[in-house]
């Protein structure tokens, strides 16, 4: 079709509706129709694409192309949506909030049905409507935000789902197991609770060497079938879903294994140690039409969604260099984890988070890396003391990210420059007191990234100087991680975190960790 100034194809974040090839693509129309647009969507609608209309008010040509008119013209406030009984609102939460402009839409045709209404004045007003044209669909809504509407937790997906005229929900349940359980608290213990609490998922076995945590696997669930190796795990037939939760340098080896026998298959970060080994993967899941994904946890961190919503809204202007930090002055672990050869380096651990943030905040990954490294204090380790990885883009952005055990006193965790604004979050610490009886005084501190951070925001106003504001972390959005897999794998949805972006990620830190062991050497990157 031809796309005009008010159409355009869906942004890559909103799900493009891939359900079976029925339509190429979803049409957005933000402003005013005339009859030759609105006559060019009806023959897309028709052919099997969909088309989200943001009715105006007016606007007669939308009128007739979805068969609603406008009703009410409100004002931008937080107003409450509230999901139809309808097989898309599957697994979505039945009413939620949004800030916006408000439509509210009275359907004008007989073959237009009501998805959701939105309360006014304890009146519920239809302000999202669907219209069935030919193989395909057309959806109006009355947020007028459509950029909040796609971005919005459950009214994104829900939105995205009516757009699929083949949408079919499921009712499975998946069989999730961990390869490598590991201690009490740990990834093993995560992923267990995660999958009994997420719809569409069960936790059913486990694999580790060790059968003290095996057994400690099935104290935790008692229903968990227990195996001694991803070998005898791969062939259990009621494990749909592997998570690989050992250490790094086996996670390429065991996701191919795994990937061969059928299963779909979640990998602990980093996805590999090389890119080598991480395209080989991906490879290998789509030779066997399998799902990977790796468990990038902390893009669903409360501190870092608030920070990615205020640079979505432009709240910043246009950001030039990101800077994030983690660590303090500490003796390193004892475990893998500070053993080069097992771990990667130094750079593989909290790197793979920060840079992935980073990532996602500037939407790529950078043309170019240099990673200074120190190794003057700990002496039992063989991972650096510090790293300092500077990463730039083509277009001069740039970013740095910063590890220490040798850093008295902590940097931000966050700190981002923009045209318009800088952003800064500090660590705080988290401990927790009490007196219990018999023991008397009891205090428990908590690693310090584990709390998310407040965010102070400074912009700059021509009349009054600098102003400055506080911003609180997001809502917790809950399993976010693990209900995208599931409806990815169930529903067709698009996965939050997919492995091409994963597989950027192990480029940029085994170029970090090159650069590192050559004394600073700039490495180009082609990606």
């Amino acid at each position: 079709m031809t796309m005009t100034d008010n159409l355009s194809h869906i942004s890559p974040d909103f799900d493009r509706a891939r359900s079976g090839g029925t339509f190429s693509a979803v049409a957005v129309v933000t402003g005013r129709l005339d009859a030759e647009q609105a006559s060019q969507l009806r023959a897309h609608a028709e052919a099997g694409g969909s088309v989200l209309v943001a009715v105006e008010p007016g606007d007669e040509v939308a009128r007739d192309l979805c068969g609603v008119t406008v009703t009410a013209d409100l004002p931008r406030t937080e107003w409450f949506v509230t999901l139809g009984a309808r097989p898309e609102a599957i697994r979505l939460s039945g009413e939620v909030p949004i800030t916006s402009v408000l439509r509210t839409l009275q359907p004008a045709a007989d073959d237009v049905a009501v998805a959701a209404t939105t309360s006014v004045r304890f009146n519920h007003q239809p302000t999202v409507v669907v219209r069935t044209v030919g193989a395909g669909r057309i959806v109006s809504t009355g947020v007028s935000d459509v950029v909040a509407l796609q971005r919005h937790a459950t009214l994104g997906p829900f939105i995205s789902r009516l757009l699929r005229p083949t949408f079919v929900p499921s009712t499975t349940t998946l069989g999730l197991a961990v390869v490598g359980y590991g201690p009490f608290g740990g990834m093993g213990y995560l992923h267990g609770l995660a999958a009994t609490e997420t719809a569409g998922l069960a936790f059913v076995a486990a694999a580790d060497t060790s059968a003290d945590r095996i057994n400690a696997a099935r104290a935790d669930f008692p229903d968990l079938v227990g195996h001694d190796s991803g070998t005898s795990l791969a062939a259990d037939p009621d494990v749909d879903i592997a998570v690989i939760a050992t250490p790094p340098s086996f996670h390429a080896q065991l996701a191919l294994e795994l990937l061969r026998a059928g299963k779909h298959v979640v990998m602990e970060k980093p996805m590999a140690l090389t890119r080598a080994d991480a395209d080989e993967v991906i490879a290998t899941a789509q030779a066997n039409d399998r799902t990977v994904t790796v468990h990038q946890s902390r893009r669903w961190d409360t501190d870092f969604l608030a920070v990615r919503r205020l640079m979505e809204r432009g709240d910043l202007g246009n950001v030039f260099n990101i800077e994030t930090f983690v660590g303090g002055f500490e003796h390193p672990c004892r475990a893998w984890h500070s053993e080069d050869s097992i771990s990667g380096g130094a750079v593989y651990d909290w790197g793979s988070h920060h840079v992935d943030w980073i990532h996602q905040l500037y939407g790529s990954a950078p043309s170019r890396v240099l990673c200074s490294t120190h190794t003057r204090v700990w002496q039992d380790t063989t991972n650096v003391d510090q790293l300092s990885l500077w990463m730039q883009w083509a277009d001069g952005r740039e970013a740095t990210f910063r590890q220490s055990d040798v850093c008295a006193i902590r940097r931000p965790k966050f700190h981002i420059e923009g045209t318009d604004a800088t952003l800064e979050g500090h660590y705080r610490p988290l401990r927790t007191e009490s007196v219990v009886p018999g023991r008397g005084y009891v205090e428990h501190t908590s690693h310090h990234a584990e709390a998310p951070v407040d965010l102070q925001l400074a912009r700059f106003d021509g009349d009054h100087g600098l102003i400055t504001s506080t911003v609180r972390p997001a809502p917790d959005p809950g399993w976010g991680f693990h209900s995208n897999l599931a409806d990815h794998l169930l529903l067709g949805e698009d996965l939050s975190v997919r492995p091409e972006q994963s597989r950027d990620v192990v480029a940029v830190l085994e170029a970090a960790h090159r650069s590192g062991n050559e004394g600073g050497t700039l490495i180009e990157l082609d990606l």
